[in-house]
């Protein structure tokens, strides 16, 4: 090497470090770098983490990893998953440890962080679910809205899965069990007429309380009436409660039930088509029946509000009721002794009950 050489690679190693430090300062200076990392760690991680534990409780990884850490091929197996697409599945589970929900260990996955924990338990199964919701249902209202108005698209109900959103209104399930105590007559048989009946869990609570309980318990959505007929068999309650789909509006039955119960469900009706809905209910009541109806209204929390936003963007049902316009549409409905009262402390849950003074041909 002759000197000229030497002195040029003896520069260029000099230099180097300098420009790799000039480098580094012109980036840090750049005045959207805090903002990219401040949205990365307070948005865009925790987006992430939301899809990706809605992803690992629907699809039965954190049920699998609950039970004991397992590898990719115990994973594979359990998950049905071929040959073929193990790799994309150890990528999967890898981004999973990348946002600390999940570990390893042994040539293992397991839970590590207290929400994955939490969420695999199955007492906890309606938070799951209602993270799976918001991240499947409202997620896309939020996302697409503007361009869904452009080109005219709706969400139908098609666009529900019946059985989480089941699953998630179970969320709030013991303010909606307190109201059903408060207004179930348990001295005598009662006739129940459930609309929406969901899995079928109030109903299940009803019949506790009065052994002499019957009912009926309809869903518009089939998957979910099928799952909720299984539930009654497994509850040995078949002999007691029919179930079966059903809208409330087609409905061709004698006034006989002593209680119509409708939870979670009046914005699943058309804003315009309320009062006639409810009439309806009340031609189904015998004289002196009473309709227990309870609901999430608007003013709520983010939650209600993405909720009420994902109804106007479909084309189906209505957005959520105001109370004094809900107990307006009662009254208008031909029940008296109309009240609404607040379930959740602080929060927009309501609990409306109306009674039928007749029994009413109009």
């Amino acid at each position: 090497m002759d000197l000229l050489s030497l002195a040029t690679t003896v520069r260029s190693r000099v230099e180097e470090p300098v420009t790799d430090l000039l480098q580094i300062l012109k980036v840090l200076s750049n005045p959207r770098l805090p903002v990219l990392l401040a949205l990365s760690k307070g948005l865009i991680e925790p987006t992430y983490r939301l899809a990706f534990l809605a992803s690992a409780s629907n699809s039965g990884v954190l049920r699998c990893l609950a039970a004991r850490p397992c590898d990719l091929e115990s994973l594979a197996d359990r998950l049905q998953i071929g040959p073929a697409e193990k790799d994309r599945l150890r990528a999967w589970l890898d981004m999973g440890v990348k946002l600390g929900d999940f570990g390893t260990g042994e040539g293992c996955y397991r839970l590590s962080s207290f929400t994955a924990k939490f969420l695999a338990q199955p007492g906890n199964d309606a938070v799951a679910a209602a993270l799976e919701e918001v991240i499947r249902f409202h997620v896309p209202a939020l996302l697409h809205g503007p361009n869904m108005l452009r080109v005219g698209e709706r969400f139908s109900l098609d666009d529900q899965d019946g059985a989480v959103i089941a699953r998630s209104t179970r969320v709030v399930e013991s303010f909606v069990e307190a109201a059903v105590d408060r207004n179930l007559e348990r001295s005598r048989p009662v006739r129940l007429l459930e609309v929406g009946c969901g899995s079928g869990t109030y109903v299940r609570h009803a019949a506790r309380l009065n052994p002499r309980l019957s009912a009926l318990a309809i869903d518009m959505q089939k998957n979910v009436a099928d799952q909720a007929a299984s539930n009654m068999a497994e509850w040995g309650l078949t002999d007691r409660v029919e179930t079966r789909q059903g809208d409330l509006r087609t409905l061709d039955l004698e006034p006989q039930f002593d209680l119509v119960t409708m939870h979670n469900n009046i914005y699943y009706f058309p804003q315009d088509d309320r009062v006639e809905t409810l009439r309806r209910a009340r031609r189904l009541l015998a004289p002196g029946g009473k309709l227990l109806l309870t609901t999430s209204c608007q003013g709520g929390n983010t939650g209600l509000e993405a909720l009420n936003l994902w109804f106007h963007f479909s084309d189906f049902g209505g957005p959520l009721p105001r109370e004094g316009e809900l107990v307006e549409q009662l009254e208008e409905a031909g029940f008296t002794e109309v009240e609404a009262t607040q379930v959740i402390p602080g929060e927009q849950f309501r609990a409306c009950t109306g009674t039928n003074a007749q029994l009413a041909l109009d």
